[in-house]
């Protein structure tokens, strides 16, 4: 019990790992926290700071997801992946290095489903690409994705571990985006070509 402990609390903090922010930092000298939507994620890196900033930044966080959930899986099987997934979303959501105020936890969520669920993986980052594409909103495509989760993990025949694990993460990532939605409402959501 306590390593499994241990182990959770250590993907806390690979999920709080802030590359979003450190990245902006080491290549534009700026913080990410005062650009843009000043949200600490990839999507605010990519549109302040440019193409290569923000892959950086979207490969940094893809990675702790699925860094978390691998050594859950290798560690514990898919009770502890399921719980490590989640709480590296958490850690990237509310970051204990930049004052508990993160990002919304996509690209950590799709790294973690990546490691555990390759084709739900796949159908998800299909909707929200082909949704930020078509409409222009990535927090759109986010929010669908994030919808659509629980219920491909129940379609896949997934385990109730896995249920419980997409409900908390697509739980976490819509509330993440709650002034996202409020402004997709209101038509003053920026779209990712908007200036900034």
């Amino acid at each position: 019990m306590l390593k499994e402990a241990a182990i959770i609390g250590l993907c806390y903090l690979i999920g709080s790992i802030p590359f979003s922010y450190l990245i902006t930092r080491l290549l534009t000298k700026q913080d990410i926290r005062k650009k843009g939507s000043g949200n600490v994620g990839a999507t605010n890196a990519l549109r302040t700071s440019g193409v290569r900033v923000g892959m950086v930044a979207l490969a940094g966080d893809l990675l702790k997801g699925a860094a978390a959930a691998g050594l859950g899986l290798y560690c514990g099987g898919e009770l502890l992946a399921a719980l490590c997934a989640f709480i590296a979303v958490f850690g990237h959501c509310c970051p204990v290095f930049l004052g508990f105020r993160g990002g919304k936890g996509v690209a950590t969520a799709a790294g973690a489903i990546l490691v555990l669920m390759p084709g739900v993986f796949l159908i998800l980052m299909l909707s929200l690409v082909g949704i930020a594409y078509v409409t222009g909103y990535v927090s759109l495509g986010s929010v669908t994705a994030a919808c659509l989760f629980p219920l491909l993990v129940i379609m896949f025949d997934k385990s109730w571990t896995y249920i419980i694990m997409s409900f908390c993460i697509a739980a976490l990532v819509i509330y993440r985006h709650r002034a996202n939605i409020k402004r997709l409402k209101q038509g003053s959501e920026p779209k990712i070509n908007d200036p900034v």
